[in-house]
């Protein structure tokens, strides 16, 4: 079911997040300038001193609610992975607490006579839902067509960096990997790579050059792509943080803190597995490497 699976890293990337708080405080304004005139208990005003400030402070209040949400939501990818669902509950969330804030204020400051709290309370989720609930999902589009041309648009191949030497044949086959503006960036034959790194928005490429020394790359995308792009070539996750090229393991180890990778380069330490990924990483060797037991320590 959609509702249960991952949500895209491209919604919780750090300027994505402050494109959708910007977008949404935007439409929120031009919306809000709309709906005063047609409404009987706005109290919102730019004359009156008074109700000027309050204006001022029911906006700043809003806005540091939208800005610290979306802080939270971007420290909640480090603890867990958000389904669609909880994105949508998380999003519903702050729309009702905006217009519970403005439900307040209106009920204390503007006092209406022939309307119940409740019935407030509803007329500012309907608005709430239609000026915050719209630039979500608007800008949930945009950033997942950006996410989608940036996979299959045509590429660059200037300043790529190869694993290979100047005169070397290219390889039947490579591993190429792209930054997050579509742009080839590293291309690499799958025996000289070992594993690759999480460094929040960022990747570190661990891998060995044409002389056999081990070198570093780091680009910007999103461990996630390389993880479901690259599953039939040997590319495993073992780790939040890492995945693995499973073919350059040297030893599984099981110790009493969980299972470790070690990698046929005695440069680059012990990976550890986490549960999570167990189950998948001795499915793998049980499959395709039998005659690599697990050593016990």
């Amino acid at each position: 079911m959609l509702l249960n699976q991952t949500l895209p890293g491209y919604l919780l990337g750090k300027y994505q997040l402050i494109g959708t708080v910007t977008f949404t405080v935007l439409f929120a304004l031009v919306s809000l300038n709309i709906y005063i005139p047609f409404s009987d208990t706005a109290w919102f005003g730019l004359g009156n001193s008074v109700m000027f400030l309050l204006t001022l402070a029911y906006v700043a209040i809003a806005i540091l609610i939208l800005i610290i949400s979306r802080r939270l939501m971007y420290i909640s990818k480090k603890f867990f992975d958000m389904t669609y669902l909880m994105y949508i509950i998380w999003c519903l969330a702050e729309i009702i607490t905006i217009c519970g804030i403005y439900t307040g204020l209106t009920t204390d400051f503007a006092s209406p006579q022939d309307e119940s709290v409740v019935k407030t309370f509803t007329r500012s989720l309907i608005y709430g839902a239609i000026s915050l609930g719209i630039p979500y999902i608007l800008s949930g589009m945009y950033f997942a067509i950006i996410d989608k041309n940036n996979t299959i648009r045509l590429m660059n191949f200037d300043n790529v960096v190869t694993d290979e030497a100047p005169k070397a044949e290219a390889s039947k086959q490579k591993i190429t990997l792209y930054d997050n503006s579509g742009t080839l960036k590293l291309s690499l034959s799958p025996e000289n790579l070992y594993y690759i790194e999480s460094d929040d928005n960022y990747i570190k490429v661990w891998y060995t050059d044409s002389k056999g020394e081990l070198k570093q790359y780091m680009l910007r995308c999103r461990l996630k792509t390389i993880e479901e792009g690259f599953k039939k070539n040997g590319l495993i996750r073992c780790n939040r943080k890492y995945i693995v090229n499973i073919k350059k393991v040297a030893m599984l180890r099981k110790e009493s803190d969980g299972y470790f990778l070690d990698l046929e380069n005695d440069a680059i330490p012990s990976l550890p597995i986490t549960k999570t990924y167990t189950d998948s990483i001795l499915a793998y060797f049980s499959e395709e490497r039998p005659l690599m037991e697990p050593i016990e320590e």
